[in-house]
């Protein structure tokens, strides 16, 4: 009888505490939702479904859609959240408010999972918790292919901004016709005679008068596969696979390093007796003429002319993504000087909204010859 009123006590305080959580979430946009993903997703998960779901509404294949920019502008804002425990944490206890209050709402202490709560009663509940049941699969002991790496070249604006790359690659591919059978028809595939479809054979060979020793070996009518083909694929004619083409779009996200690898699984060339190896691109940054990156950081050198280190200057620095930096100083500005502007660096990958900072370094350009009058001019200005 208590143990009967410990879980009804149990499972009221659990549909209270989830009626809490659907009414904060309800409060903001649902980041989950939108990505298409359950509540105990995993790292991987998110990262793969942001991939997708950004490479169909990314606006540089949207340009005249707004629903679709906007649907983009929810899927950035959903993973930003959802990739960062922290704010994952505060919007799992009450929802996208809790965010713009700084980390408020929900019931319970911060970063509480309540379904962790009932793990202490004896309920189970599929796995819907943040550490449960959503784990990525790990294939790391599956057969496949071999791997594929290849470079990636991209611009600064790219990984200023994000971009999608669109590749065709010259791959092979399981037969149309025969799905990698081998075979003119399924009937046509049939069950070896000779080792009876085991792929091996056994055989005893007699060492000695009373002495057998037994050797297992591939079966060499079947080649150990245990089926043999009675007539074969017109189109392949038995080679099972085919030469085509496979098209990738390549999501670079905004803030993404020099080197950052992006890998599509099972991409790779297709094989009827293994899974598909992975594609991986490697980004390669091509050089920019104006700025330098280093990490979150970007450098640019600005080179002023001796008039304008003297009696200060006002320029203006167009930015990756087109928008302008106003550069000034009213003093005087020595050669090698650095200047630092904040949060006008690169984002970060995964928190687009946190930037570097941007530093200037001036380099003064003496002219090559002065007249008599400017000569005097400038001595004027040395000290007695």
């Amino acid at each position: 009888m208590r143990l009967n009123m410990r879980r009804v006590a149990a499972l009221s305080l659990f549909i209270f505490l989830l009626l809490l959580l659907v009414v904060a979430v309800e409060g903001g946009r649902d980041f989950y939702r939108i990505l298409g993903l359950a509540r105990g997703a995993s790292e991987r998960q998110i990262k793969k479904a942001y991939r997708k779901m950004a490479q169909i509404y990314h606006p540089d294949k949207n340009k005249n859609d707004e629903e679709a920019q906007k649907k983009f502008v929810d899927i950035a804002a959903a993973y930003e959240v959802l990739s960062d425990k922290s704010k994952r944490a505060i919007y799992d206890q009450g929802g996208e408010e809790a965010l713009k209050q700084g980390g408020g709402g929900g019931g319970g202490g911060a970063g509480m999972d309540p379904f962790d709560l009932f793990s202490h009663f004896g309920f189970g509940f599929g796995g819907h918790g943040r550490r449960g049941g959503h784990h990525a699969h790990d294939d790391s002991s599956e057969r496949r292919g071999a791997d594929i790496q290849l470079d990636l070249a991209v611009t600064l604006e790219d990984l200023y901004k994000g971009n999608v790359y669109s590749v065709e690659l010259r791959q092979q591919h399981l037969c149309s016709h025969c799905h990698g059978s081998g075979a003119r028809s399924e009937s046509d595939v049939e069950v070896c005679h000779t080792c009876q479809g085991r792929g091996v054979r056994i055989q005893m060979h007699q060492l000695a008068p009373g002495f057998v020793q037994q050797v297992q070996s591939s079966c060499e009518v079947c080649g150990g596969k245990g089926k043999v083909i009675r007539a074969k694929c017109p189109k392949c004619q038995g080679a099972k696979v085919e030469k085509g083409t496979r098209h990738l779009d390549i999501l670079v996200e905004v803030g993404m390093a020099d080197g950052h690898r992006i890998e599509f699984e099972h991409a790779g060339d297709e094989h009827a007796d293994q899974a598909a190896g992975h594609i991986i691109f490697v980004l390669n940054t091509v050089p920019h003429p104006v700025f330098t990156r280093k990490d979150q950081d970007l450098h640019v050198v600005q080179r002023i002319t001796l008039l304008e280190a003297l009696t200060g200057f006002h320029r203006n620095l167009t930015h990756l993504d087109g928008h302008v930096v106003t550069l000034s100083s009213n003093k005087v500005t020595q050669h090698g000087e650095v200047v630092r502007i904040k949060k006008e660096g690169m984002p970060h990958h995964n928190v687009p909204s946190m930037k570097g900072d941007l530093f200037v370094k001036y380099q003064v350009e003496l002219p090559k010859t002065l007249t008599q009058e400017q000569k005097d001019g400038f001595a004027k200005l040395l000290p007695k």
